[in-house]
């Protein structure tokens, strides 16, 4: 063993291994049971999701979440609201990588910065309801590493006897 190998250790841990952060926009599509004259509201709810590693420098989020338009119908004389359960599948580049993460079982991290959010809602010339939908994710991926530390070796004395006895008072 040299010198080096003996000032040094390998120690095996779970560290962040990736991270990576995507904002997404997407355009939805709803279909009303009436023809709207007009939209009164947008809103997202219900947002689930999960996350899974799909390849080395890509994190896969699946998830859905559900869109209430509430709009107006009969040249504006009734009101309904309409929901509809969108799913969806987004991709997230990781940008930091570790090259020297040990095994392909990580654990992968997905919280949302942003939840889905209408950014824009408006009636097509179908007649169906576009929605723009904006959202972000920051994504990590925890898995097992090398770190070395370096070892300073302390010094032992080898004579006990050297040791100062402590004396009791009473």
């Amino acid at each position: 063993m040299t010198n080096y190998e003996q000032n040094y250790r390998e120690i095996i841990t779970k560290a962040v291994c990736g991270t990576g952060k995507g904002k997404m926009q997407a355009v939805d599509m709803v279909r009303p049971k009436q023809q709207p004259s007009s939209i009164l509201g947008c809103w997202i709810i219900n947002h689930k999701y999960r996350a899974k590693r799909k390849s080395d420098q890509v994190v896969e989020i699946e998830g859905s979440y559900d869109i209430n338009v509430w709009y107006s119908f009969q040249e504006n004389t009734r009101t309904e609201v309409v929901l509809e359960e969108v799913h969806y599948s987004d991709e997230i580049t990781l940008h930091e990588i570790d090259q020297h993460s040990l095994n392909s079982t990580d654990e992968v991290i997905a919280k949302v910065i942003k939840q889905p959010n209408c950014s824009q809602c408006s009636i097509d010339k179908d007649h169906m309801i576009k929605v723009e939908v904006e959202k972000e994710f920051v994504v990590e991926v925890i898995g097992e590493t090398k770190v070395k530390v370096q070892v300073i070796p302390v010094p032992v004395k080898s004579n006990p006897s050297q040791t100062p006895a402590v004396k009791r008072v009473k």
